[in-house]
């Protein structure tokens, strides 16, 4: 993960890199590397903290019981919902030495898949999926299983993660006799602070991207936000709740200044549910969501203030002007933004004096926060004097 930059800081950011800069708040645990690496490369800076954990398949003794019942007494249908959970059931058992034996039983059933990647997963197993919902979602699933009738059958059920998808209820209603078998489980973060103290940096400010690929993983990074003293997160979570962070962190989301990914629809409805509008990308891949992130940024590149030193973009912690990532203090940045509420337009010391922290009175102070604005960008030339009255960017002429 990236290093806490200093002040003043910079680094090339090629023009195509729409990220460079953008703050991204990576809440997931599994797979966190492949997509920070992902994002960094584009130019972002990761921020690494997980809302959930997993236990680990070969350590799960509940999947390692259930998967001799299901070896013991075979399934006349099994469901695939993930494709990572369904490899991870074939390698649990083939750490104790039971994988051929599982594979020939799932050989003998029926097997239907949540989605392409649970078929891949299926036939990476040397097996084949008889039917896949190609929209990816357990409602589509639990559609056609029941208006084929699962009466009298024996259905072995894999989930990935909180298992809560309301499948193993719907099947053993319409008289299925049901083995769910749950393949990385979910626990709690193995920080808690972790969680709590980037959950009030988002709503604070210090966050620009927020992103989410799974439901699991969203209600528990809801939860830090509880003013609930049982609440997940702990006294963590009680400090940000108490704080007002969650309503100050969906006004963020409301004016553009936060925004949150979430990987497909599933992982978006809670989100959803709090009044937080995600961007989703069409397909729930990685790459997709990677992908739906720039093209987010991309689509704000019009958002930048032509300056004399060139286009300037700012974001949580830094600014973008031309190839140059600026990194810049908590101060500098408040003056900056003042300046480029109103382009162009003079900002008085006064006005400079009420952003800046500690409550300062004096001109002087207004006047060593801009030096050391100038300072952080170098020899570009951004703020400009205006004699007697305050200071303005340098806007391009038109």
């Amino acid at each position: 993960m990236s290093p806490e930059p200093a002040s003043g800081a910079r680094g090339r950011a090629p023009q195509e890199q729409h990220l460079a800069g953008v703050v991204v708040v990576v809440t997931s645990d599994r797979r966190s590397g492949e997509l920070a690496t992902a994002l960094e490369r584009r130019g972002a800076i990761i921020r690494h903290s997980p809302s959930l954990s997993m236990t680990a398949v070969e350590d799960d003794a509940d999947l390692l019981d259930a998967t001799k019942r299901v070896i013991a007494n075979p399934p006349d249908i099994v469901v695939a919902t993930t494709g990572v959970g369904f490899r991870g059931w074939i390698d649990a058992a083939d750490a104790h030495g039971l994988a051929e034996d599982l594979v020939a039983v799932l050989s003998r059933a029926r097997i239907v898949a949540r989605g392409p990647k649970a078929r891949g997963a299926i036939q990476a197993a040397g097996l084949n999926a008889d039917w896949v919902a190609e929209s990816e979602t357990s409602a589509e699933l639990a559609q056609f299983l029941l208006a084929e009738g699962v009466e009298g059958a024996r259905i072995a059920l894999q989930h990935h993660g909180s298992g809560a998808d309301g499948l193993d209820e719907e099947f053993a209603a319409a008289g299925a006799d049901v083995e769910s078998l749950i393949v990385y489980k979910w626990g709690p973060p193995a920080d808690p602070a972790l969680l709590a103290r980037w959950a009030l940096k988002a709503a604070d400010g210090e966050v620009d991207a927020i992103v989410f690929t799974s439901a699991p993983g969203v209600v528990a990074w809801l939860g830090s936000f509880s003013d609930e003293s049982d609440s997940s997160g702990g006294e963590d979570a009680l400090d940000v709740g108490a704080s007002g962070a969650l309503e100050r962190l969906k006004a963020r989301c409301r004016d553009g200044s936060l925004v949150t990914v979430a990987v497909g629809p599933i992982t978006a409805a809670p989100l959803r549910a709090v009044g937080i509008e995600p961007v989703v990308p069409k397909r729930g891949r990685l790459g997709a969501l990677i992908r739906e992130l720039i093209e987010h940024y991309a689509q704000r590149a019009a958002e930048g203030i032509e300056t004399e030193a060139g286009r300037l973009f700012l974001r949580s912690s830094c600014a973008v002007i031309g190839d140059d990532v600026i990194e810049l203090s908590p101060g500098a940045l408040r003056v900056l933004r003042l300046l480029a509420a109103n382009p162009g337009g003079v900002v008085s010391r006064e006005q400079i004096l009420a952003r800046l922290p500690g409550n300062p009175t004096t001109n002087h102070a207004a006047d060593v926060a801009v030096a050391r604005l100038r300072e952080s960008f170098g020899d570009r030339a951004i703020v400009q004097t205006v004699v007697k009255r305050g200071y303005r960017l340098r806007i391009r002429a038109t």
